[in-house]
């Protein structure tokens, strides 16, 4: 019966809506309208990112040596953090992450049109960016920490000016060139160059030369007159032989004879008796220029109305004079090949051997220094040999090649037959001088800049060091001429000695030369290392046969004197000569050192021994 009730009963509700009352929803708590919090960006990877990418950028290069391009990479890759950081754990809203982005590539490519042209062009043309990276980097996260707390409109602003300040930083500087190691040389874009201040200097320009007596023009570059004739001396190998120094610096040190600001370029020296031959630019002139060896003063200057200049290493010509029977020849930058009276510069003919092979100037420009053999002028247009006819330049003959070089023809005998060797980026040509015609080709893709060594019996050395070619170190060729021709072996490689643009020299059954910034010694007939020594940038050396000695000039403008003998690596003495990033190879005729670079040259009077 109870349980009958239950199952009639009705709910309450339906009873009350069967007596029409109206019914009410039950009271609710009233809902407050709060600001949802809005999360605070996270700085602190972005800020250990860019504080480790400026440890790379400027501390480890001032403390480990050769380490620019260390610095360079560790820069890029804190980059990529930075880049990460920002994309996906900065917090940030995602308008701001790819907005910013968006910025900072605009802001790199219309700062490309407004930087010095040395920035612009700087390093293949990647300087901008190099320093576009840890710059903009540091712009985006300091702007971050300087707006924490602000809106979100002026924090956008805050990074907007932040990238705009970067960018405007990088339109006050220009650089000097780039070192061998990659290190930059950077000035306020204002400063004048030295250049620049020497154009400056009136007075420097002969007023009235002087020709220089016929009796003594005709001697120059005789073998009765012989001196230092043109690039690496007399045989090209930059050996001196004939002359022995005092080693004792400290009791006996270099005189400085004279010393004088000169135009930009790569150019070394070429000496015969009292005088010595030079090229430079001066403004928008390339010149060749004769100086007297007992002052340092101008006796004339040729002029060519042609500048060249690429950012690395700055504007001039890169090849050597060579002296020959009274007359200087000599190739400039942009291709202009001159036979010149060495009395007074005048022009006996001219060439360009860039227009007369259809080669292009080359990213470095032409660097060949003539070589003279015969009634022939033999010149490396780039990769390509041309020969041009000594009385009159008309053309004789040349060979073309697929791709470029800048290392000079080099004469040597190997089997008992005169030939022009040639290093490019195929590797090393051999060819007749009379006709051009090829005797053989060894292949070897390296930097094709550093010349090719002859030994004694009849190898080639051949050497690469920058990694930019597939070939590094120095391989020795063995050249043989049978009953089938020319062939040639590879006897060995050594990555014990990796020389960039810095020759090397034989001696004694062992080569001396450059890997990298230090001094080695190769084994000559292994190729074994014997020992490496001496932190001195990418430099030049001279041997002097007759003394065991090697003379250094360092990248920084030092002359070192280093024993030449297996043992051990020993220097003797140490002494500052120039100022500036000195490339150019020294000339030792006597007992005077000349030394020069893109800014200045200099004379020493060094002690000889009795």
């Amino acid at each position: 019966m109870w349980r009958r009730k239950s199952e009639n009963k009705q709910p309450q509700s339906d009873v009350l809506n069967g007596m029409n009352v109206p019914q009410t929803d039950p009271p609710t708590t009233p809902e407050i309208d709060r600001p949802i919090p809005r999360r605070q960006l996270r700085l602190w990877p972005g800020i250990a990112a860019v504080a480790l990418q400026w440890l790379f950028w400027l501390v480890v290069p001032k403390v480990a040596n050769d380490a620019a391009m260390v610095a360079i990479i560790g820069a890029i890759a804190c980059g990529l953090l930075v880049l990460v950081w920002w994309l996906f754990f900065s917090r940030a809203p995602w308008i701001e992450r790819i907005g910013a982005l968006v910025l900072m590539v605009i802001a790199a490519i219309v700062t490309k049109r407004l930087v010095h042209p040395s920035i612009a062009g700087g390093a293949m043309g990647a300087l901008l960016y190099l320093y576009a990276i840890p710059a903009m980097s540091l712009a985006l996260v300091a702007s971050l920490v300087a707006a924490r707390g602000l809106s979100r409109n002026l924090r956008r602003a805050t990074i907007v000016a932040g990238i705009v300040i970067a960018c405007g930083a990088l339109m006050l500087l220009r650089t000097g060139g780039i070192s061998g190691g990659g290190e930059t040389d950077l000035h306020w874009r204002w400063t004048r160059t030295p250049e620049e201040r020497l154009l400056a200097q009136a007075a420097d320009e002969p007023t009235a030369p002087a020709p220089i007596p016929a009796a003594v023009a005709s001697q120059i570059g005789t073998e009765a007159n012989t001196g230092w004739p043109g690039f690496r001396g007399p045989k090209r190998d930059g050996a001196a032989h004939g002359v022995r120094i005092e080693t004792d610096w400290t009791n006996k040190p270099p005189v400085e004879v004279w010393r004088k600001p000169i135009g930009p370029a790569w150019s070394s020296f070429a000496v015969a008796g009292n005088l010595f031959f030079t090229q430079e630019q001066r403004g928008n002139d390339e010149v060749v220029s004769c100086y007297n060896l007992t002052n340092g003063q101008s006796v004339w200057r040729h002029r060519d109305a042609t500048r060249f200049w690429e950012s690395n290493a700055g504007a001039g010509p890169r090849a050597t004079p060579t002296l020959s029977n009274g007359r200087v020849y000599t190739f400039g930058g942009t291709g202009i090949l001159n036979a010149l009276d060495a009395r007074d510069g005048s022009v006996i003919w001219s060439r360009n051997p860039g227009s007369d092979t259809k080669t292009k100037t080359p990213t470095w420009g032409f660097a060949s220094s003539p070589l003279v053999v015969g009634d022939l002028v033999i010149i490396a247009a780039a990769g390509t040999l041309a020969a041009y006819d000594i009385a009159n330049g008309n053309p004789r003959w040349s060979v073309p090649s697929a791709r470029g070089g800048y290392s000079s023809p080099q004469l040597a005998t190997i089997g008992g037959v005169a030939q022009v060797l040639l290093i490019n980026g195929e590797g090393v040509t051999s060819v007749s001088p009379n006709d051009g015609k090829t005797l053989w080709k060894h292949a070897w893709s390296g930097d094709s800049i550093v010349q090719p060594a002859i030994t004694a019996d009849g190898d080639v050395l051949l050497g690469s060091g920058s990694g930019m070619g597939s070939e590094v170190g120095v391989q020795r060729v063995a050249i043989t001429n049978g009953s089938d021709g020319w062939t040639t072996k590879a006897r060995w490689t050594s990555y014990e000695m990796n020389p960039y643009f810095n020759d090397m020299v034989v001696h004694k059954d062992y080569v001396y030369g450059f890997d990298g910034s230090t001094l080695s010694c190769i084994d000559l007939k292994t190729g074994e290392g014997k020992w490496k020594g001496g932190r001195y940038g990418n430099g030049q050396i001279v041997l002097l046969a007759d003394q065991d000695l090697l003379l250094v000039v360092s990248e920084k403008g030092e002359v070192a004197l280093v024993k030449a003998t297996p043992d051990q690596f020993t220097e003797l003495a140490r002494f500052k000569v120039l100022e500036g990033k000195t490339w150019n190879h020294p000339v030792l005729v006597g007992d005077t050192l000349l030394v020069r670079n893109s800014e200045e040259m200099a004379a020493f009077r060094l002690n000889l021994m009795h």
